[in-house]
């Protein structure tokens, strides 16, 4: 089953590995999306009960299952963040790409292909 439109899985590889006559599928790593300075870049600052999900919800609103999609915005800091389910400190600035740069680079065919 290929991954959903817009799943950060959309950027590893499927490996079938047999073992004692049982088919495994592992996944290879993903290349993260790292940060970019960018104009269009926005910027964040955290409040009380902000969370990746609540955030990507609120800035990818159009996209199907936006809050799916809070693995963008952990790639995207400068300082990457690797669990969805930490506390976000309040008052800490969070950078937010713009759909321009989810569109044309994050979610680009030719990344995945590349990656």
């Amino acid at each position: 089953m290929p991954p959903r439109q817009y799943s950060r899985h959309s950027f590893t590889y499927g490996i079938q590995l047999r073992s004692r006559g049982e088919k495994t599928l592992w996944l290879t790593d993903r290349i993260p999306f790292s940060f970019q300075q960018r104009a269009d870049n926005r910027f964040h600052v955290v409040q009380s009960g902000d969370s990746l999900f609540s955030l990507a919800g609120k800035y990818f609103r159009p996209y199907p299952r936006a809050a799916g999609l809070w693995w963008v915005i952990a790639d995207f800091q400068p300082q990457r963040i690797h669990d969805p389910t930490i506390e976000l400190t309040v008052g800490s600035v969070l950078v937010v790409p713009s759909r321009r740069v989810l569109e044309e680079e994050i979610f680009n065919f030719a990344r995945r292909k590349s990656g």
